[in-house]
């Protein structure tokens, strides 16, 4: 077994036993944007995701990233750390290669004629397909309630007086225990 075959196969171990720990809980609990949470469900398919996307086009690993995320509206944004060790397993087993850029550029990926099978398998049922239309509308709109909240607080860090400071601190203190309380709801 190769070098980066074992690094990946530790990685993979690891996060097992971590229970998915370093994703945030939409809907499988995704790498990237978002914080670092414990996710409730399975990992994402980062193998099957890759493979799905090579179908359309020789891609670099950060095109992919982009495409992961934009494909599931910002709910899973995979990290490098778990694109490129994937990419580079890939290439181990012989399923992809590295195509040169011309002028020197970043590496794309391609799938080889042994890589087809399993890569146009993937693509029937891309792991994007998992985030359903609601949870990526729930991501969207809890991002962006988020986003808002830290306009306003922006505004009051920057022109409110010490009493409206320490009314804002006393509010967020609030709002972090409420989130923490629906995380512990039973289902």
């Amino acid at each position: 077994m190769g070098f980066h075959r074992r690094m990946h196969a530790l990685h993979e171990a690891r996060m097992r036993g971590m229970g998915g720990m370093g994703f945030p809980p939409f809907p499988h609990g995704p790498h990237g944007r978002g914080g670092r949470g414990r996710g409730r469900g399975r990992r994402p398919n980062v193998r099957g995701a890759v493979l799905a996307l090579l179908t359309e086009r020789p891609m670099h690993g950060y095109e992919m990233i982009q495409e992961i995320d934009s494909r599931t509206g910002g709910a899973w944004r995979p990290s490098p750390g778990s694109i490129y060790p994937t990419l580079q397993l890939l290439e181990d087993e012989g399923v992809v290669v590295t195509v040169e850029e011309s002028g020197g550029g970043r590496k794309r990926f391609t799938l080889t004629e042994q890589g087809r099978a399993e890569a146009t398998e993937a693509a029937q049922s891309p792991p994007w397909a998992e985030f359903a239309e609601d949870t990526v509308a729930s991501w969207h709109d809890i991002r962006e309630a988020g986003l808002q909240a830290m306009n306003a607080l922006r505004q009051v860090m920057m022109t409110g007086t010490d009493d409206q400071r320490e009314r804002a601190a006393q509010v967020l203190d609030e709002t972090r225990r409420k989130l923490y309380a629906i995380l512990a709801e039973t289902e």
